[in-house]
């Protein structure tokens, strides 16, 4: 018979997994106090759940929720992160972070199921963040508008000095 607590932490890495869009599976070994509370109030700030838990436990959660390719990479001292809304926010604060530190790797990370080893994290964190993109997306969309207007206003401005040119004249 499982233990109370070991069921909640199996519950709540479960329900973890299954709210996230994005999963990073990282290696804290190296970090600091200091580091590891900087590096939880960042992601904490972004939405993002960063968990520490017995790798045996999050592996029953990771099968019970179709996270099995995760499995492989739960060995040694292991913590989650869990990214809801954008996943480019999550890597780039975690490559950010450990890009400084050097130590603690990121082993693995899955983007909407879709299982992508660590040495690829700096690919997706050099992304534009969601709103940046939408950003020159509406700039892209804005600019010939833009443009049109402005061409359309240069040809009236030239039309109505040439009209006062005449009026000038004629008195």
């Amino acid at each position: 018979m499982p233990r109370p607590e070991k069921v909640s932490v199996v519950d709540n890495v479960r329900e973890h997994l299954a709210k996230a869009g994005s999963i990073f599976v990282t290696e804290y070994t190296g970090l600091n106090v200091e580091q590891i509370t900087k590096l939880r109030k960042d992601l904490r700030d972004n939405n993002i759940q960063y968990l520490v838990a017995k790798n045996t436990l999050v592996t029953i959660a990771c099968k019970e929720t179709g996270n099995e390719n995760l499995a492989a990479y739960l060995k040694g001292q292991t913590a989650l992160a869990f990214g809801v809304d954008d996943p480019v926010v999550a890597a780039k604060i975690l490559y950010n972070s450990f890009k400084d530190i050097e130590k603690p790797v990121i082993r693995a990370f899955t983007l909407k199921g879709e299982l992508y080893k660590g040495s690829e994290i700096t690919r997706l964190a050099e992304l534009p963040t969601r709103e940046l993109l939408l950003a020159h997306i509406i700039a892209a969309i804005e600019s010939p508008i833009s443009s049109t207007i402005g061409m359309i206003d240069s040809i009236f401005r030239e039309l109505m000095a040439s009209i006062d040119a005449v009026a000038a004249s004629k008195q």
